[in-house]
């Protein structure tokens, strides 16, 4: 019988793990904590944080890269569920969104919602880091 470890039970073990400076097995239990719930940014934000510790920025850009795009289709896919069905509405939105400066006159959007707007910063910083 083969049991699975819920998304707390992987946090849990993975701050264990951390605190007591296993930071290869934090890792190990915060990716599987990433697949088990992607929609969650907080073991995201720990995997980045521990590989910037241990000085491994093209994994830290990795789980940077991994968590801007699930979460750009997230709000991607919140909006159509929103709005999709009411084209109007949407008609409205980026109307809206046009007039307050959020999107180019494309409709491509210049306002990242969170997590993503600070894991922009955050890979600009990595890109630096990787160029030294």
């Amino acid at each position: 019988m083969k049991t699975t470890t819920s998304y707390k039970e992987l946090i849990t073990q993975a701050e264990y793990a951390e605190s007591n400076d296993d930071l290869e097995n934090a890792v190990t239990l915060y990716e599987r904590a990433v697949k088990a719930e992607p929609a969650n940014e907080y073991a995201y934000n720990r995997l980045m944080i521990i590989y910037r510790k241990l000085k491994k920025y093209k994994e830290e850009l990795r789980a940077i890269n991994e968590g801007i795009k699930f979460f750009e289709e997230y709000h991607e896919n919140k909006s159509k569920e929103l709005f999709g069905k009411n084209r109007k509405i949407m008609q409205l939105s980026n109307a809206l969104m046009k007039s307050t400066g959020l999107q180019d006159k494309k409709g491509k959007s210049i306002y990242y919602p969170e997590p993503i707007g600070k894991w922009q910063k955050r890979k600009q910083t990595v890109l630096k880091k990787l160029k030294k």
